[in-house]
């Protein structure tokens, strides 16, 4: 059984991979996509966005972490996921599930869902460019506006060459609504012949446990979830070993809340920084009290000594 950190594109960046990781856990984690349409990066685009590459594609806390591509150029991504490699990429992971409208209209992410050939055509091309110790995996959602045609994109893309499938249980149109549908989980690990992961809707214990009983598979990727509880691949993980699952309290969590925010604002613009730290504090007010009054406290604060001196009274 593995448990993933799913990438989550402008929330689960180098900061985030590296607070979370270090937690526990987490058998790997993903870059935010690297969007890839006509040309070469060059590779000071992979360090800004895998600053990993330069530690032995690892984070702080020894997480291995895989480069991720978005696109629709078979040779293209696959000259790109070729010069990842060159630069220390362990594995290639492609994006078949972004929902994002933006992405969608240029012809990335979701949209692909309607062309199950093309989706072969990439894996292949990237499968047949990188070299062949480097697995490629994918990620995929149920379909665009449908079901019907998961199984063979399923199919499409274990069939091109990908060792792993990710299956976000909804469609695009389905976005982040509720529920995932952890049966067609069962369905796809059916229909192919390579480890399929359950990502969609898990945010607690409990959650997990349902979602394996329904989809049939241990391995999960967990998104927005364990960035709203730190200790949640933590607890899964201790399960697994058979040990008593504990949760992590906010007295844990604050030191490597205040560390996310001085990251932040080594690495950002001080017009950023105050914006990573409320995206994620909303998200932690799903599981902890404490959370929303600190909330409460900084949302509106665009001053960076201001939200030091809250940050460092609140630990």
């Amino acid at each position: 059984m593995q448990i993933a950190l799913a990438p989550m594109e402008g929330l689960v960046d180098e900061i985030l991979r590296d607070v979370l990781t270090r937690v526990g856990g987490i058998d790997w984690c993903v870059t935010e996509f690297i969007r890839v349409s006509e040309r070469l990066l060059p590779a000071a685009t992979y360090h800004k966005l895998a600053p990993e590459l330069f530690t032995d594609a690892r984070t702080q806390a020894g997480t291995p972490m895989r480069v991720q591509f978005l696109g629709s150029d078979p040779q293209c991504l696959a000259d790109n996921a070729a010069f990842a490699c060159s630069l220390g990429a362990p594995v290639i992971d492609l994006n078949f599930g972004c929902p994002a409208k933006t992405v969608n209209k240029s012809r990335g992410g979701a949209v692909l869902l309607k062309e199950p050939e093309l989706l072969h055509a990439i894996v292949r091309e990237v499968r047949r460019t990188v070299p062949a110790e480097i697995p490629v995996t994918a990620k995929m959602r149920l379909g665009f506006e449908g079901k019907e045609g998961a199984l063979d994109c399923a199919r499409a893309l274990a069939e091109g060459g990908a060792s792993q499938i990710v299956v976000h249980a909804r469609t695009k149109v389905e976005g982040y609504k509720p529920p995932a549908h952890w049966e067609w989980v069962a369905r796809v690990q059916d229909v192919v012949g390579v480890p399929v992961f359950a990502n969609g809707e898990v945010w607690t214990l409990e959650d997990w446990r349902r979602c394996r009983e329904i989809s049939g598979v241990d391995d999960i990727m967990l998104g927005r979830g364990l960035v709203s509880r730190p200790g949640l691949a933590r607890q899964i993980a201790a399960v697994r070993a058979g040990e008593a699952p504990q949760e992590m309290s906010w007295a844990e969590l604050q030191p490597l809340l205040l560390d996310f925010w001085q990251q932040a604002r080594r690495k950002l613009a001080p017009r950023y920084a105050p914006g990573r730290l409320k995206q994620w504090l909303a998200m932690l007010t799903r599981t902890y009290p404490e959370a929303v009054a600190l909330f409460a406290e900084v949302r509106r604060e665009q001053d960076c000594a201001r939200i030091d001196q809250l940050l460092a009274f609140s630990v």
